[in-house]
């Protein structure tokens, strides 16, 4: 199932947040080998990871990381504006309606579903928040994977494997994903309602 956590929120679910930040270590640092910080926990953990981001979870039955990316606003510190200009000409994407992705990670064995469901959450929370847009610096590997799940970013620019893109919030992707994700509308609607309740649409 997907939660909605913010950082500050982890704390509340040990096994899940350790196994994310070690599951993020394998991904990273060690099969796609970029130059992250694994701390003596095996947890790889950056700057953006104190601002409080909220994480998109696929949390697995026994209660540990399956999947999972994070978001920020971009009116904040972001990766693709603080080291990723290159990749955008030198222009800053800062916007109320775009928040950033990053760290988009899947646990070792994970379903193929579980990157429908991530995406599904990420298209939500979107939603949710009246955001228009994603941006998102990614293993540029990814793109087949994006094409794949029917939702595919523009890609604004790429060197070697790590690309940036901007992915729209578009209500009829939805449909696509609840297929590939095996998941129902009710239960997705849930998995949010839980998280934000069932008042109005959030202020980004």
């Amino acid at each position: 199932m997907i939660r909605y956590l913010y950082g500050s929120e982890l704390g509340a679910f040990p096994g899940l947040e350790g196994s994310m930040f070690t599951d993020r270590a394998g991904q990273f640092r060690d099969r796609l080998k970029w130059d992250v910080t694994v701390d003596g926990c095996g947890w790889e953990r950056d700057g953006y990871d104190g601002m409080d981001p909220l994480y998109v979870i696929w949390q697995r039955p026994d209660g540990r990381h399956g999947g999972s990316m994070r978001f920020l606003p971009t009116t904040g510190d972001t990766m693709v504006n603080d080291h990723f200009l290159h990749l955008t000409d030198g222009v800053r994407i800062v916007s109320p309606f775009i928040w950033e992705c990053t760290r988009f990670c899947l646990a070792p064995g994970a379903e193929g579903r579980v990157s429908a469901a991530l995406m599904l959450g990420g298209l939500a929370l979107g939603l949710r928040f009246g955001l228009s847009h994603a941006v998102g610096v990614f293993d540029a590997r990814m793109v087949r994977v994006y094409r794949a799940l029917g939702w595919s970013p523009a890609v604004l620019g790429t060197e070697g494997d790590v690309s940036v893109g901007l992915w729209a919030f578009e209500p009829e992707v939805r449909a696509g994903l609840l297929r590939k994700a095996g998941v129902s509308g009710e239960v997705a609607d849930w998995w949010m309602r839980r998280a934000f309740g069932a008042g109005e649409r959030l202020a980004g």
